[in-house]
Formats: structure tokens, sequence, C-alpha cells
């Protein structure tokens, strides 16, 4: 699904102007709604006049006008939080990862004789001026070529690759002004990682040759199909690549339940292989980047801006969490959270009692995993309500490892899709075979 066409602001002072029009948004919105309760007799925290509908639907707009990195970042904390953040607000921020604003035809012209010559059009016997796809960095349009063979060409917003330090910067700082993040938590070394995470997908020249490495990984599992770039046409900013007809994945929603299952299974046993086997992980869990052809059940993979290596110490650290939380050794869970950096020594000290009954929960619901029913997350209620008292305790804030970070980012997405889709798998029987021995 896409947006209706707005140009992308892709001066420096025209997307700091708009980082300033959401700052000045929210701190109206703020003062309006502390002004209100305060004449009601009451007495707002700062975190709820800030994290309200109100002000998501408000930032949401404004870095979907934007798109590259600044739509990016709305689109991680969307898929990150996950179940942490509260149901309206996850809800809002979801439309960031449904569809961006797609670019004017003057525009998209300009980026296409950039790339390819003012002739660019003899190329082809067809080209669909209306994207197919839109998101935070590009749109996908169908072309047609001279011998019938139908590509897709995703091409890059203008200035996104040039504005990606800036937003990451702009972004930080309103999450500073706003006060959510206190003053002396480290951010520095997770930007700088975002930063170069973000560059890395803006250059399509690397996507395509991530492209051919995990199609040539997929090439023997009739599962998946992924497609494969067209180097004559692929640029920095442009990306040709095979165009293979399939349906959005939330169309699955409406598929018999052992094909949901099917599919689902597929897709977490390809997350176990790219962290246990591949080394080498598409971490960017989007659902739009996944494809389903209803009439074939294949899966067409797509996006790999975001695929990147699994160093061995990540892949042991998740293979000793997993084990751990199989066996229902809390203990040994406990170390290997704090191996793999999801929580410090300085939170359990200060919150073990809470942190340990979070851990109980998930292992018990793991002690169910012959039989596992992603739609029952009722459970997730009850980790819900120990959370605000460990969050609110900011001196024993802790930001895990880069890349764990982005793995889990892909684990956390592949599980809530398996969430929207009711799947129900025989989780333990799926992981065994990766955390045996």
């Amino acid at each position: 699904m896409t947006g209706d066409a707005r140009k992308v602001p892709a001066g420096r002072l025209a997307r700091m102007g708009a980082f300033g029009q959401i700052a000045a948004g929210v701190a109206g919105s703020v003062v309006a709604g502390g002004a209100r309760a305060l004449a009601q007799g009451e007495r707002p925290r700062l975190s709820d006049l800030l994290l309200t509908p109100a002000n998501a639907t408000r930032v949401t707009d404004q870095l979907s006008r934007l798109r590259g990195a600044a739509m990016k970042l709305g689109q991680m904390i969307s898929l990150d939080a996950g179940d942490a953040l509260p149901p309206e607000l996850g809800a809002i921020l979801a439309r960031l990862r449904e569809s961006a604003h797609i670019m004017p035809p003057a525009q998209l012209e300009k980026v296409l004789t950039s790339a390819w010559g003012p002739g660019w059009r003899r190329r082809f016997v067809r080209f669909d001026a209306r994207p197919v796809a839109a998101a935070s960095i590009g749109q996908v349009h169908r072309a047609e070529l001279p011998d019938g063979r139908v590509l897709a060409i995703k091409v890059q917003y203008p200035g996104v690759a040039r504005s990606i330090d800036a937003d990451v910067d702009n972004v930080a700082t309103l999450l500073k002004l706003s006060g959510l993040l206190p003053p002396e938590l480290p951010i520095a070394p997770l930007l700088d990682e975002a930063k170069r995470q973000l560059h890395e997908e803006a250059d399509y020249e690397r996507e395509a040759a991530q492209m051919t490495r995990y199609a040539d990984l997929l090439a023997n599992d009739p599962r998946f199909i992924v497609p494969r770039p067209w180097l004559e046409l692929t640029g920095r900013e442009v990306l040709a690549m095979d165009f293979i007809a399939a349906s959005s994945i939330d169309t699955l929603e409406t598929a018999p339940q052992e094909v949901r299952n099917t599919t689902i299974t597929a897709l977490l046993g390809l997350v176990l292989r790219e962290l246990f086997v591949f080394g080498f992980m598409q971490t960017d869990p989007n659902f739009a980047n996944f494809r389903w052809q209803p009439d074939s059940g294949h899966i067409v993979a797509l996006d790999f801006g975001a695929a990147r290596a699994v160093s061995p110490h990540v892949r042991d650290g998740f293979g000793a969490l997993l084990r751990a939380g199989f066996a229902g050794d809390a203990v040994a869970v406990r170390a290997a959270l704090i191996e793999v950096g999801f929580v410090s020594a300085a939170q359990f000290a200060a919150h073990g009692p809470a942190l340990d009954r979070i851990i109980g929960l998930i292992m018990a619901q793991l002690a169910r995993a012959d039989d596992f029913d992603f739609s029952d997350r009722r459970f997730v209620e009850q980790i819900r309500d120990e959370l605000p008292a460990i969050a609110a305790d900011r001196s024993t804030w802790h930001i895990p490892p880069a890349e764990a970070l982005f793995v889990q980012r892909k684990i956390s997405g592949t599980i809530l899709l398996a969430v929207r889709m009711k799947a129900r798998l025989p989780i333990k029987d799926l992981v065994a075979p990766y955390i045996t021995g």
C-alpha cells in the first residue's frame, strides 16, 4: 500500500525545520494538556503528557513525510518495543510500518535521470509511474524490458543518504529534550551503530550483493523465493531486481490454521538458521519484507539492506539463553541475560525479585512449548505489571550491545508476526536441533 504523493524534504534546512515542527507541536500539546490537568486538580507526570495518542499521531505523520532515517527509527521503535508499548501507542506507531508518502512524478523523474541518463525510458517498454510499494528509504516500481522480463525497480528518496547522520541526531535530541531518557544514559554507541546500519541500507549496490548471498543460501529451500538483482541497472540509489508476484503477508491471516502454522514454522526456522547456521541475518523484521503466494505457499523474501553477519559471540550467547530457558534453569537464564547484555548485573542487584518473576513467567510459557499458542498473550500483561518499577529506576537503565539488539529485533518481529497469524507450533521441536550439544 502506498500513500499520497508528497515531495521528500531533501535539504538539511528543510529537514531540520520539520523536526522543529515536531518539537513545537509536542511541546504545545504538553503545555495544553498540563494546564487542563492542573485545572482539574491533578498533578500530571511529564511522561503521561508526552506519550499521548495525539502526540504519537503528530510524530508519526511528520516522520512519514520525512521518510529516510527519521521514519526508519520510528519503525524500529514500533517493532522493537513490541509488547512493552501501551496498545494505543503501539497501534499508532504501527502506521509507520504500513506505508509512506510517495515521490511526486517530477521528483521521481529527476532521480532516475540522474541514475540512468535522460533517455532512460527507452530501456523499457513499460515503466509504471505509480509505485507498487513505498517504505522509509525508497519506493518500488514495476517495469517491463523489451524481451518481456519484468523487474522491480527500487528508487531511493532524494537526500536520504545525506541526511542520515543529522536525522539520527535530531531524533536523539528530541528524546533527550523530552526527558524520556536519563542524560547519563550512554546512547552514543547505539546511535553510531544506527547511523552505520542506515548508511549500509542506503547503499543499494551493497544490498544487491547481500541479496545475491541470501538467494544463494536459500537456493535449495523450495519454501522460499529470493529475487536476483540486475546489476546493469543498479547503482547506489537505484536497485533493479526480478519482479516476483505475491500477496501481502497479511493475507495469510485468513488462511487455514495448518497453512498459517506451516508458513510461520518456515519463517521461525529461517531465523534459527540465520543465527545458528548461516551466521548471516536479515535483521529488519518489517512485515512488508515478506510476501506470500497463496497458490504455491511460497514465501518471497525482500529487502536486504539490513542483512549482516552475526558474530560467534552473539550466536553463542543466544544459544546459551535458549538452552537455559528450555531447560527451566533460572540461574543459567540470569547468567545468559547478563552475558548477552540484555540485563546488567546492577539491574539484577536492584530488581532481582521482579526480574526473577519475569524469567519465571517466560519459562512457564516455554514449558508448554510442545504446542505453543502464539495468540494466548495473557502472560504479557503479567510481565507488563513487573516493568514500571524497573523502568522508574533510571539509575539502572542499561543499553544492550547493538549487535544483540539487531538480532533480537529480528526475533521479536518474527514472533509478532506469529502472534498476528495466531500460529500454534511445537516450538521445542523447532528449536531443539539448534541448541543441543
